[in-house]
């Protein structure tokens, strides 16, 4: 496999510090062993360092697994992103919350 198409693979990627894509100029391969691939990104916007560790196999493809009906995943691909913020609401409603789960999930 090309490392070309690894960076550019690698580029799809969001930083999971500050959401930025990384750019391909910034990802260097490290190394691979056979299917194996470890590479670095720089993210130019936060200036933080990621590792990844990628298993590439040319010519087979993963399928894709999802839950969602194709209505509600229009609905949700349209959403905006979870935030910080919103963990620490529902951490705080549910560390306050007094009823079961099934009460909560039933809530619409």
């Amino acid at each position: 496999m090309d490392e070309k198409l690894i960076r550019r693979l690698v580029a799809t990627i969001k930083c999971s510090v500050c959401g930025q894509f990384y750019q391909s100029d910034n990802v260097r391969v490290l190394g691979h062993d056979d299917d194996i691939w470890f590479v670095s990104a720089y993210c130019p916007k936060c200036h933080s360092q990621a590792l990844v560790a990628a298993v590439m196999k040319e010519g087979i493809f993963a399928e894709e697994i999802v839950d969602f009906t194709e209505d509600e995943f229009d609905k949700f691909s349209e959403a905006e992103d979870i935030t910080a913020d919103d963990v620490l609401d529902i951490h705080y409603f549910l560390e306050e919350y007094e009823g079961d789960v099934a009460s909560l999930l039933a809530a619409e």
